[in-house]
């Protein structure tokens, strides 16, 4: 009797394990729930990680795991055969994945300008330099003017104002690693475009002539992150004092005003460089299931709402203009001076030269410091 009552009571625990995890493997929609994994530049695991957005992937049947990877990397030496998606933060990247994996298409959900956060004392400085200007709360940054001051070896004290910022630091925009991150590619593009007389690089003797002259906005900084959220993080914690200008995708800073969780305080400014390219974060689909991924993206209200309110532009602007008014802050309502990036050919090829110009630059300078030391 105690033996049948205790088979009978295993029984019924076994019965129950497998009705949990029936429930547990189906949506609410009563569809078994497929896993779906994608690689992803970091700038969007804030929004994949955020419990709604899971939801609403449930909700369509699939369950959306991502790991992240610079851009670059993604597009270079990340082995995709494992992923049912790659969803790198620009274009070039997204192209060249398609090319090589033969894929059907590309979509682009949502997208955000590059654009420079600082600090309202940091800003007057560069508005007196001619460099920043007031757009109505908003301003614009003049690239052909910073770089010419770059090129001066212009230090903060050298500036007119400078004693709201009393800083003998190079004036430099902090940036992620150039080798790695889609961020600090589309930095360099920006730069390789007016130094390249207001033409995109489209060629590699193009990106050769112009390298030596875009490497310094690199190699003066010392070490650079891989991640875009390394340099912001450090902007937001630490201030002005390692941070006064830090390249950043305008999605970063308006997710962040929109958590309204005090990393945003009064003083902090976004500019926008002009001229400046739209990063647009483009998923490829490498199976069919990550095909499917991409169409929930474009196409669900819920993710596309999601994705305004995590700071990217989808293509309803009334509704990100909502969002970043009710968050309280000035962005570039419209942009008229965009340009597009390098196609990837052209965009690794500047990489390379300003790769290799730094290594040059650091070769010379360590030379130069040996034979200094030993003729003392």
């Amino acid at each position: 009797m105690r033996r049948t009552l205790t088979l009978g009571l295993a029984g019924l625990l076994l019965l129950l394990v497998i009705g949990v995890v029936v429930v547990s493997n189906r949506s609410s929609g009563g569809g078994k729930v497929v896993v779906v994994r994608g690689v992803i530049g970091s700038e969007k695991k804030p929004f994949f990680d955020d419990p709604r957005v899971k939801a609403a992937f449930r909700k369509a049947g699939f369950d959306v795991q991502v790991d992240t990877a610079g851009s670059r990397q993604i597009a270079t030496s990340v082995d995709l055969s494992k992923y049912d998606f790659a969803f790198p933060a620009g274009t070039p990247q997204a192209q060249k994945i398609k090319s090589d994996h033969k894929a059907k298409t590309v979509y682009v959900p949502f997208s955000t300008p590059m654009a420079i956060a600082s600090f309202e004392p940091i800003v007057k400085i560069l508005a007196t330099a001619g460099v920043a200007k007031d757009e109505g709360g908003w301003y614009s940054f003049d690239m052909a003017k910073f770089l010419a001051l770059v090129a001066a070896d212009t230090r903060w004290s050298d500036l007119a104002g400078s004693a709201d910022y009393p800083s003998n630091k190079q004036v430099l925009i902090t940036s992620t690693d150039v080798t790695t991150s889609n961020s600090a590619g589309m930095y360099a593009s920006i730069a390789s475009y007016v130094l390249n007389g207001n033409n995109v690089v489209a060629s590699s003797a193009q990106a050769q002539a112009v390298a030596p002259v875009v490497a310094p906005l690199f190699g003066r900084q010392g070490y650079t992150e891989q991640s875009s959220e390394a340099p912001f993080d450090d902007y937001l914690s630490i201030g002005a004092g390692k941070t006064p200008i830090v390249m950043i995708y305008e999605s970063q800073f308006v997710a962040r005003a929109v958590a309204k969780d005090g990393s945003i305080v009064p003083g902090m400014v976004l500019m926008y460089p002009t001229p400046t390219i739209v990063s647009k974060h483009s998923l490829v689909p490498l199976t069919d299931n990550g095909d499917k991924v991409g169409q929930l993206l474009m196409t669900d209200p819920t993710l596309q709402n999601l994705a305004v309110q995590f700071g990217f532009r989808t293509a309803d602007p009334a509704a990100f203009a909502k969002v970043v008014k009710d968050a309280g802050i000035a962005t570039a309502p419209s942009l008229i001076d965009v340009v597009e990036p390098p196609t990837n050919d052209n965009l690794e090829a500047l990489i390379d030269a300003i790769s290799e110009s730094m290594k040059s630059t650091s070769v010379n300078t360590s030379t130069s410091v040996n034979s200094t030391t030993v003729n003392t």
